[in-house]
């Protein structure tokens, strides 16, 4: 995807925005559900995982829903809601499943440096963090 014009790329604030509607759909689904099975000592723990169903719903269920929207919507619903989306970098069109798995894990580089790999999307030309350089993905507006 070749073009010299920054203004298709979405910008860093515009992903913030869309990682927080994330986080917040994904607290209002999976919180209740921990609280159910735990009770409210799960809010006062200070382990970082409480047993198989907190693995599950906090790390396995939220990897897979991610992934799963980028394959098939090219967007996760934080991204759907302020129109940005995930496109392949060379032909502009839905990134592959390998693609969505890979710019998953790449995340963990992003972020290990203190989140350099997540800011760098601020001073990229094409609005690309290090997940998205090593993917092989752009996020654009719709």
């Amino acid at each position: 995807m070749t073009n010299d014009d920054n203004s298709i790329y979405a910008g860093f604030w515009i992903r913030v925005w869309a990682s927080i509607i994330d986080s917040v759909l994904l607290g209002f689904i999976i919180i209740p559900f921990l609280l159910a099975i735990y009770g409210m000592d799960y809010l006062e723990s200070k382990s970082l995982i409480q047993g198989p169903a907190d693995f599950l719903l906090s790390y396995v269920l939220p990897a897979v829903a991610v992934i799963v929207f980028w394959a098939y919507k090219s967007a996760t619903p934080g991204k759907m809601a302020v129109s940005i989306k995930i496109v392949d970098a060379q032909t502009g069109e839905l990134p592959t499943t390998a693609q969505c798995i890979g710019r998953y894990f790449a995340y963990f580089i992003s972020i290990f440096p203190l989140g350099l790999g997540l800011f760098w999307v601020a001073f990229d030309k094409r609005k690309q963090g290090w997940h998205d350089k090593l993917a092989g993905t752009v996020v654009v507006r719709k």
